[in-house]
């Protein structure tokens, strides 16, 4: 084992991590875990939606870590074969199968006394996965082809876009390597749950987008911004960054229209059946109902009611945004009177234009 100086003096409750965007309560938290296992030499699982950033945490908490002079090695493990992916995370020797002419070192090996970052580890195989736990357990493994063991010091950051445990229990991910992975979690909330950082992230997107072609869009019309701040974002991050890179380039002003945003952000498009504005009911039931159990407390007497009637305030929002806030389609979307719609909005306090 390598020895390591101590690890960098870092204030957990310091301002947000360079690179990373968002002041929001539930980024603030992410900000605080990040921080603080980057300290550690303990394997960290995150968790989130694809376009939540999470590469850009794995890239932080290398940074931030004693491991920071060392090497930093990135895989994508849902883009490879399974036989290639063996190779490219383990290496091989010549002659191991068609086509290798030369020893090559594997990711693990060009990792070592750094980190490797294992994008969508959801998606490797069984047998890749026994590999990967005597990695984590022992530090230790063979080259594809090769007897002799290598060994190394690498720290192991992995991330999954998909319910790790209920793969565990659908056969599908191993046990005994989910446990090991997952020493300390973090979970990347989607962007539809930290709507206050919208702005901030759009005005980071547009600085960048008119820095890289040359353009001056340094507005932002008040319908276009409700528009984006109402949308669900299914694709998260990701999606708003490629909605102002295009509008950034279609744009014949200063100013970013509501025109120039899709259909589906702005409601001109209809959602795809079974979904408000791109996104499945049952990931939004879920969420809310994850949600208001954390906020209600184990203590609580009235849990159902609680969550029912955040699940109902969320869908109601969702379609007003969906209907680009005209009320009396909403109502007939939800399949209730529009007199019903407004004791609810009133109820929940829900701000909606009042629009017919």
């Amino acid at each position: 084992m390598a020895a390591y100086g101590p690890p960098p003096i870092l204030d957990e409750n310091g301002p947000p991590i360079p690179g990373l965007i968002g002041n929001s309560k539930a980024m603030q938290r992410v900000y605080r875990l990040t921080r603080r296992v980057a300290r550690s030499q303990a394997s960290v699982l995150l968790l989130g939606e694809t376009g939540t950033g999470k590469e850009l945490i794995a890239t932080a908490i290398h940074r931030l870590s004693n491991r920071s002079t060392g090497p930093y090695v990135k895989v994508n493990c849902g883009a490879l074969s399974e036989s290639l992916l063996e190779s490219e995370l383990f290496g091989h020797v010549r002659g191991a199968f068609t086509g290798a002419v030369n020893n090559r070192i594997g990711r693990f090996e060009a990792a070592h006394t750094g980190t490797i970052f294992l994008d969508e580890i959801n998606s490797t195989t069984q047998h890749l996965q026994v590999k990967l736990l005597r990695v984590l357990q022992e530090q230790e493994f063979e080259r594809v082809g090769d007897t002799q063991t290598v060994r190394v010091d690498t720290r192991v950051i992995a991330a999954s876009n998909r319910d790790l445990l209920a793969a565990v229990e659908a056969d599908r991910f191993r046990e005994d390597l989910y446990w090991r992975l997952n020493v300390v979690p973090i979970e990347i909330p989607p962007l539809r749950m930290r709507r206050e950082d919208i702005p901030e992230l759009l005005h980071h997107f547009l600085h960048y987008y008119n820095e890289a072609n040359d353009r001056y869009v340094l507005h932002v019309q008040r319908e276009a911004q409700e528009a984006l701040q109402d949308y669900h974002w299914p694709g998260n991050v990701r999606e708003l960054q490629n909605y102002v890179e295009r509008a950034v380039v279609m744009a014949e002003g200063d100013e970013l229209t509501q025109d120039l945003l899709p259909g589906a952000v702005t409601g001109k498009e209809r959602p795809r059946q079974g979904e408000i504005r791109g996104v499945d009911l049952e990931t939004l039931v879920a969420e809310v109902v994850q949600q208001g159990l954390a906020a209600a407390g184990p203590e609580a007497d009235d849990l159902h009611e609680r969550i029912v009637d955040r699940v109902e305030r969320e869908l109601i929002v969702q379609v007003l945004a969906s209907c680009n806030r005209i009320q009396s389609k909403a109502a007939t979307r939800l399949g209730i009177n529009r007199n019903t719609l407004h004791k609810k909005l009133k109820e929940y306090d829900i701000d909606a234009a009042d629009k017919t």
